[in-house]
């Protein structure tokens, strides 16, 4: 049995988000809904290796191609389940859901039941055949009774399960907010897109059955919408993380932008006013370049420093007479900064009057840090000390 490319990508993808998915249940036991995720993640993990086998005709782990094929679509009844029991999970309260639960999997029992005794009871001689199947359109044995029992079986669960998930997917779409939303009404696409895959597959099973084949453009457009199914139930399901991972990595990469154009002004200040900064653990210009972590905690701490040194130094503007309009002035204020620190420097004796400098336009931190950051920019420039 040999892998291609996309299935080596499609293990580690499907393995490492199982893993991660384990580690979050590890943290939080309780929640249900991540023990129904990591149930589905897992089924559809675990599953594929025995597919790939089932559909070549070959031995793996010491498994037959049919018993593969066999754990394969058990482990997809059991991830589609799971996939139903988490929208439950979401849209009703925890007690009628983990009633409602219990009868889906009777359901489940049932369709494992049939699949078991179906899988025993194929003639040993058909046994590759029927593995292989689903990857021979129109061809391969028919109207053999368990081959059709144990597929129609197989899919009519997923069938099922599907199409309730894209029903509680909906429901639960309604009331939740609008970013949840947009990604569940996508998803609720995909999951209709397989359920419509799934009824394909059970008429083609049913056609086999009955002893002709479905055409090989039927069950190629099903295989069709199965794959564009799962496309777009992923991207629903992913979309209101990725899009609040985006909207906070903008913050973050603003932040840290702020942050660095800040250190003129910063560094100016807190030259003359150690005693200000809220850290007093020196941060190395490699580690301030690279560090991925606390970039929020450290620009709040620098826009905090700025300001008191700001308010600090303002006696000393006030006392050199500037005309306040000069002071609306970046560059103006930034030489003027100059001045008035040499005079602390120098030990001048001031009234203890402070004056407003740098005041921001509007509301509001960020109005606030923009006008920090054109006062430290002109800093830059001017060559201020």
């Amino acid at each position: 049995m040999s892998y291609t490319a996309f299935d080596i990508v499609h293990g580690i993808a499907s393995f490492g988000a199982l893993a991660w998915m384990l580690y979050l249940v590890a943290r939080s036991p309780g929640d249900v809904r991540r023990w129904a995720v990591a149930g589905l993640l897992a089924g559809w993990s675990i599953a594929y290796p025995f597919g790939i086998a089932a559909t070549s005709g070959s031995v793996f782990l010491g498994v037959d191609p049919m018993n593969a094929r066999y754990i394969q679509h058990a482990l997809l009844l059991v991830a589609a389940y799971s996939l139903v029991c988490f929208f439950q999970f979401s849209a009703l309260e925890a007690r009628l859901a983990r009633a409602r639960a219990a009868r889906e999997a009777i359901g489940l029992a049932a369709a494992l039941v049939i699949m078991t005794v179906a899988d025993i009871a194929i003639p040993s001689d058909l046994r590759v055949a029927a593995a292989t199947v689903t990857s021979t359109p129109g061809e391969g044995p028919v109207g053999v009774d368990s081959i059709a029992a144990f597929y129609v079986a197989a899919n009519s669960y997923l069938l099922y399960a599907f199409a309730a998930a894209c029903v509680w997917t909906l429901r639960y779409a309604r009331g939740a907010e609008p970013r949840l939303r947009r990604g569940l009404r996508v998803a609720s696409v995909g999951l209709a897109a397989i359920s419509l895959a799934g009824a394909t597959f059970v008429y083609s099973n049913i056609s086999r059955w009955a002893g002709s084949p479905a055409a090989p453009p039927i069950v190629i457009t099903s295989i069709f919408l199965l794959l564009v199914g799962i496309v777009l139930f992923v991207a629903g399901m992913v979309y209101p993380t990725v899009v609040t991972r985006l909207a906070a990595l903008r913050i973050w990469l603003r932040h840290r932008r702020a942050y660095r154009q800040l250190r003129p002004l910063w560094t100016m200040l807190n030259e003359r006013f150690p005693q200000d900064a809220l850290s007093r653990v020196p941060v190395s210009p490699w580690r301030d370049a690279l560090s991925l972590r606390s970039v929020h905690r450290r620009y709040y701490r620098r826009v905090i420093e700025c300001r008191d040194g700001l308010v600090r130094i303002s006696p000393y503007l006030a006392n050199l007479g500037v005309d306040p309009a000069e002071l609306a002035v970046p560059e103006q204020l930034a030489h003027q900064l100059t001045d008035a620190l040499r005079a602390h420097a120098a030990g001048e004796t001031v009234p203890p009057q402070a004056i407003p400098i740098a005041m921001p336009q509007g509301d509001g931190l960020d109005a606030d840090v923009d006008r920090l950051i054109e006062l430290s920019l002109a800093v830059e420039r001017t060559g201020a000390p």
